[in-house]
């Protein structure tokens, strides 16, 4: 048998591949756990035509790794769960400029959505598929350790040139815990268990021998090796979470990286980013956390033609699915002490797309949803996530039709003053609903 290799080989072998695949580098900068922002991997390329201001707003979409759709409703959508459909999705939404995708966490049927693919393999399954795309993976404390999760993750960013991130979920549907065994928390001990979580993530990535003594993780001197790629202005995969509740606030502000909010008004948006910016500064991290909206996207030709689909969406809900999950995310939302968490003033129409992505106002003509993602970008918004109704074409049409006028309008300026944009198209957001 064939002695191993040495300590001293296996450096000499990993920078020789290190040279092959990356023959720009020198000696001094070859790093196996690093990855060059000029390589097709790093995670903010994109072509450069599309996205080459670094001051840009970036679009993400929902991945449909889920089935029923984005809506519950009975109205037709072109939207396929399988694998073969997404990877589809991917590369048209990687060809047109969209540079981040989030797939769905589900362990059980409810609301529409019968059958689920798992999120973490799922991600990944995209990512081999791509060369650009950034996919965020769902994970919910609870069935997930922090120590399985941050392996798996760190391993996802070796194979994809650091083009996994996470989405961390502190659970609404009580029955997806309940059914495996699982504890059902309350409100507030869910959000405080995400923020463990999280802080395990973060500290197992970037600690070499991590001990965490929390009420819900424990950890003793773990060394997790291979860590994440080190990336310039990365230290470790991106840590999205979302929430509008006081909880999450505060997970948002002391642990994220990016806070995710749902629809909202425009004194909403402007309230929560301000309280989010609010707490970050108390602790230092007031640079560190960057915020996403949730928003449902639909671009016709008038205003009046995108409205008429929209009531067709709203007016063929499954009115049975939508009440039964209304009933679910009350404890979310409704429950919490200030009234402030998720769905807490969401009315019917507003649940018939899981995150009130009607409220985003993304519905009418290109101009118009161009100019409301500048607005949304000038109160400080830098990733929207967009649902579409049909995904065989609403992808393509988006990034085709859409993204190219928002960044010409950027170029020109536009998106920096909120006062302005606010002044342009901040009336639709002070309505109550679209008329």
């Amino acid at each position: 048998m064939a002695e191993p290799f040495t300590e001293a080989q296996l450096q000499a072998i990993s920078a020789i591949v290190q040279q092959a695949v990356f023959p720009h580098r020198t000696k001094e900068t070859t790093n196996v756990n690093s990855v060059d922002p000029q390589t097709n991997g790093y995670h903010y390329t994109a072509p450069e035509d599309i996205n080459d201001s670094p001051g840009r707003v970036k679009f993400a979409y929902w991945v449909p790794n889920v089935s029923g759709g984005l809506v519950i409703s009975k109205i037709p959508q072109m939207t396929k769960w399988d694998y073969a459909s997404n990877v589809r999705y991917a590369k048209t939404a990687e060809r047109v400029g969209f540079e981040y995708a989030l797939t769905q966490i589900r362990f059980m049927a409810g609301y529409g959505a019968e059958n689920q693919h798992e999120s973490v393999s799922f991600s990944q399954a995209l990512l081999h598929n791509t060369t650009k795309l950034n996919v965020i993976a769902a994970l919910l404390p609870g069935p997930w350790n922090p120590a399985v999760a941050a392996k798996q993750i760190a391993s996802i960013d070796h194979y994809t040139n650091g083009r996994i991130s996470v989405n961390v979920v502190s659970g609404w549907f009580k029955a997806e815990f309940t059914s495996i065994g699982q504890w059902w928390l309350e409100h507030a001990e869910r959000y405080r268990r995400s923020r463990e979580f999280i802080e395990c993530l973060k500290g197992i990535w970037t600690t070499d021998s991590f001990t965490y003594k929390g009420d819900f993780y424990q950890f003793h001197e773990y060394p997790l090796s291979p860590k994440p790629l080190v990336i310039p202005g990365r230290p470790h995969p991106l840590v999205f979470q979302g929430g509008n509740s006081i909880d999450a606030r505060e997970n948002g502000a002391n642990a994220s990286d990016y806070y995710f909010m749902n629809g909202n008004t425009l004194e909403g948006f402007q309230e929560q980013i301000a309280d989010v910016r609010a707490r970050a500064k108390k602790v230092g991290r007031e640079d560190d956390i960057k915020f996403a909206v949730n928003g449902f996207c639909i671009v016709k030709e008038t205003e009046a033609e995108a409205i008429r689909l929209l009531s067709e969406i709203q007016g063929k809900a499954d009115k049975d699915a939508v009440a039964a999950f209304g009933d679910a995310v009350k404890q979310a939302g409704a429950s919490t002490s200030n009234k402030k968490g998720m769905w807490a003033d969401s009315k019917f129409e507003d649940l018939v797309q899981y995150n009130d992505g009607f409220k985003t106002k993304l519905i009418g003509t290109k101009e118009q949803v161009a100019d409301r993602m500048l607005l949304l970008k000038s109160l400080g918004i830098d990733i929207v996530l967009l649902a579409f109704l049909h995904y065989e074409e609403d992808i393509s049409n988006f990034g085709e039709q859409v993204l190219p006028l928002v960044r010409k309008l950027e170029k020109k300026g536009r998106g920096k003053n909120a006062a302005d944009e606010i002044e342009r198209t901040g009336e639709v957001y002070a309505a109550k609903k679209i008329q």
